[in-house]
């Protein structure tokens, strides 16, 4: 039977049948959960941890050498630039082993899912400190780029690990920006710093700024002093209105923010700045190295659970229990 005029269609008029879909918009949970399989990424800090980026220590540290000490330095330092360690003793790679494998099970205790990124050539000697090569974000992550030669490289296997665990990846830095993930907090559900160092740029600042913008999020950006790399070696959230903090590491103005955003300061005690380097694992609930007494007795009076594990040979290669996680996927605290 022959199709008249009036049947007539335009060529691939079956798109109009299946249309476009533009909302629910992308970070709404709904979707999130439809597109993605969960909510991915991160709203805070210290919401209840769900999934956690880790990547396991291998040989790397096979190499550093005890006739590398540099005394005006105070460390061990491979004099091409490749690693340092801080400590006249060489590391213990038994105890690097058994102290990272403790902090695994300490986070599975707590009911969190460890995802573990694949190993590295030998020449990576931080790549155990996933924390830096991304940050977690609400609905997903965002690669970092990172700046020394020594861990240059390190992102396109966290990449991959992040999306063979099914999390979405929202931006990358790129061009000469400069951004590691201990460098980033979230402060507030709409405000979040960005510590900018020797580390840490302006150009790498403005491109997130711009990716925050997107989801309602404030930026500010809070130089850091002198050769201080990282926010979290000074300021670390414990609750939703609570933060360990290192006032002398830190401008006035922002101890002055935390005020204005309702954030109660807990003073990190003077030798254990390792304190700061803590992981919440839910809403006043923290893991934290063993070897800070008087800072976790002082969060214990603040209504603040402090679970302790030794840490202190991963702290020697210039990390902490902060540094060697990043978080995949937290409830939102509020």
């Amino acid at each position: 039977m022959a199709t008249t005029v009036g049947e007539l269609l335009p060529d691939q008029y079956w798109q109009k049948l299946c249309p476009p879909v533009p909302e629910p918009g992308f970070h709404d949970p709904s979707e999130l959960e439809r597109v993605w399989g969960a909510q991915w990424g991160s709203h805070d800090e210290v919401g209840r941890l769900r999934d956690v980026l880790m990547r396991r220590p291998g040989n790397e540290f096979a190499q550093i050498r005890e006739d590398a000490w540099n005394e005006a330095a105070g460390a061990l330092v491979d004099p091409n630039g490749g690693w340092y360690w801080e400590s006249r003793v060489g590391p213990d790679l038994d105890v690097i082993a058994a102290q990272h494998a403790g902090l695994v099970a300490a986070l599975e205790g707590e009911g969190v899912t460890v995802h573990f990124a694949d190993g590295l050539p030998e020449r990576f000697t931080k790549a155990v400190y996933t924390r830096d090569p991304l940050i977690s974000l609400p609905g997903g992550m965002l690669i970092g780029r990172m700046a020394p030669a020594m861990r240059r490289g390190e992102e396109p296997s966290i990449t991959r690990a992040v999306a063979a665990a099914g999390a979405p990846i929202l931006s990358t830095i790129i061009g000469s920006g400069m951004m590691e993930g201990g460098s980033f907090v979230k402060l507030a559900p709409k405000v979040a710093a960005f510590s900018t160092s020797i580390r840490c740029n302006t150009e790498a600042a403005d491109q997130l700024a711009e990716v925050l913008s997107r989801i309602g999020i404030e930026l500010m950006v809070v130089p850091m002093g002198g050769f201080s790399i990282h926010i979290d070696g000074h300021f670390g959230m414990v609750d939703v209105d609570k933060a360990v903090v290192d006032a002398p590491g830190l401008p006035h103005w922002f101890l002055d923010k935390l005020v204005e955003l309702g954030i109660e300061p807990i003073w990190c005690a003077p030798g254990e700045h390792w304190a700061i380097n803590c992981l919440a694992v839910a809403p006043g609930r923290v893991i934290m190295c063993d070897d800070c007494p008087r800072t976790a007795e002082a969060l214990t009076r603040r209504g603040v659970e402090v679970i302790t594990i030794p840490y202190f040979e991963l702290h020697k290669n210039g990390g902490g229990v902060h540094c060697s996680t990043m978080e995949l996927r937290r409830d939102p605290a509020a």
